[in-house]
């Protein structure tokens, strides 16, 4: 039986790109495609909701898939681990499952993995992050799941030396981790983690250079097993064996 799926946010860059998955992946069907502004009530009835909207309605969203009983993918940006947090109670009471994926690109999610395998043997991580200048919320959803991960692997080490983040110019800290964030033309997505310790450096780079490429392989991944999931679930990781697995 084939699953129907609301897209909210299907007329943006992501948007665009999930709708084109969904469409060639048997077994899902988008009967429904939102806007920001849409009512909420248009969610009614459908199997599956995913969200690519914007930072400020993304909430509103899921609280309205997991009010309605209805499993949720959400791939807006600006979930932080304690945002997520604040949804938990939510997901838990209604038995319902809300994914939240930070990056569709398995190149990224293998480069936040590599960089949290690294990070007990560097004190010193840095996060910098460049996205196109239209892109609204910073730092990046990647960025922030990175440095957590960062963080959750230096648990016996205790925060990265972070020296002199008084000053705004050393970006925001995020789990302990400095990132900084440049909006500007010319550029896709692009992440640096860089690692330091006595006498060398080891950085991390993953460059999105065509994101429907990119991204249509986690996509793949992720629709399917959103629409199955219990609970939270925090990252594509859980959809591949890389041997690092995400804490939700």
């Amino acid at each position: 039986m084939t699953k129907q799926v609301a897209l909210v946010g299907g007329s943006g860059k992501l948007g665009t790109i999930i709708r084109q998955v969904i469409d060639e992946l048997e077994g899902f069907e988008v009967t429904r495609v939102l806007t920001s502004s849409s009512a909420l009530s248009e969610l009614d009835g459908v199997d599956l909701v995913v969200d690519a909207s914007t930072p400020q309605v993304s909430v509103d969203v899921v609280r309205a898939a997991v009010e309605r009983g209805i499993n949720v993918l959400v791939g807006t940006s600006g979930w932080s681990a304690e945002r997520i947090a604040l949804m938990r109670p939510l997901v838990e009471a209604a038995g319902t499952g809300a994914v939240f994926i930070p990056n569709f690109s398995l190149g990224s999610v293998l480069g936040s993995a590599l960089s949290a395998a690294a990070a007990p043997f560097f004190s010193s991580v840095e996060i910098v992050e460049a996205h196109r200048d239209t892109k609204i919320d910073s730092p990046s959803g990647t960025a922030v799941r990175t440095a957590e991960l960062v963080a959750a692997a230096r648990s016996e080490q205790g925060p990265v030396s972070a020296p002199h983040t008084d000053q705004r110019a050393r970006g925001q800290q995020v789990a302990s981790v400095p990132v900084h964030s440049l909006r500007r033309p010319g550029v896709v997505a692009r992440q640096d983690v860089i690692l330091s310790g006595p006498g060398e450096t080891l950085t991390v780079t993953h460059d999105t250079v065509e994101p429907a490429q990119a991204y249509a392989p986690g996509i793949r991944l992720a629709v399917p097993y959103a629409a199955e999931a219990q609970g939270i679930v925090v990252g594509l990781e859980n959809m591949i064996d890389i041997g690092i697995k995400a804490r939700s």
